[in-house]
């Protein structure tokens, strides 16, 4: 799927070119194709589609999630199921329109069993930066300690780096509990709600 709307203009840019436009238009749709035909792993035959992306051209939050779950392996969409409406509730929370999100995963098809396969993962690596290459995002969000791991390997455990910004290298990133975890018990649900307050207020704040 191609993303929504045009990009903006980023940090030192006046205007973006009809031609950089295009240009980055074909790389999206080349990338796209590449994850849709993708059967470089076994999750490729077990499968019903790759889950590339949905959200606009250049958000200024991407959203990393794990996996697809069933219903997103059905639809071919990221966070479509009941994960999808808590990380949607919380989207409305950060006052963020649907062309300032995007939304990938980690691995582009459904594991087996939902078991996230560390192998598939790596072999996904490369379509995960090419995607963030291409959207540029201002920001990252994190969903869940295997997202986590893929975007900051150095990062501490999950249930200490949740809620906290890491700045360093590369571009600014916040670790939440993947919002799974909120629909599992009101403990969960209230260090999700916690966090995701905490989110938009560096939102707010701008990132640093």
């Amino acid at each position: 799927m191609a993303p929504r709307s045009r990009p903006r203009p980023r940090e030192g840019e006046t205007s973006t070119s009809p031609s950089r436009r295009a240009t980055a238009a074909r790389a999206w749709e080349r990338l796209s194709a590449e994850i849709r035909a993708c059967r470089k792993c076994p999750l490729g035959a077990t499968r019903i589609q790759a889950v590339v992306y949905r959200g606009g051209w250049a958000p200024r939050v991407l959203f990393v999630g794990e996996a697809p779950g069933a219903e997103e392996d059905r639809v071919g969409r990221p966070f479509v199921g009941r994960s999808g409406r808590t990380l949607d509730r919380a989207i409305e929370q950060l006052g963020l329109t649907s062309e300032e999100v995007g939304v990938v995963n980690v691995l582009k098809c459904r594991p087996p069993g939902n078991r996230f396969d560390r192998a598939a993962a790596r072999t996904c690596r490369p379509y995960l930066d090419r995607q963030v290459a291409l959207l540029r995002p201002e920001v990252i969000v994190t969903l869940g300690a295997r997202a986590l791991a893929a975007i900051d390997p150095d990062a501490p455990a999950m249930l200490v780096a949740a809620g906290h910004p890491r700045i360093g290298p590369g571009i600014p990133h916040f670790p939440l509990l993947h919002p799974a975890a909120a629909l599992r018990s009101n403990r969960w649900r209230a260090r999700w709600e916690h966090d995701v307050r905490t989110l938009a207020r560096w939102l707010a704040r701008g990132p640093s």
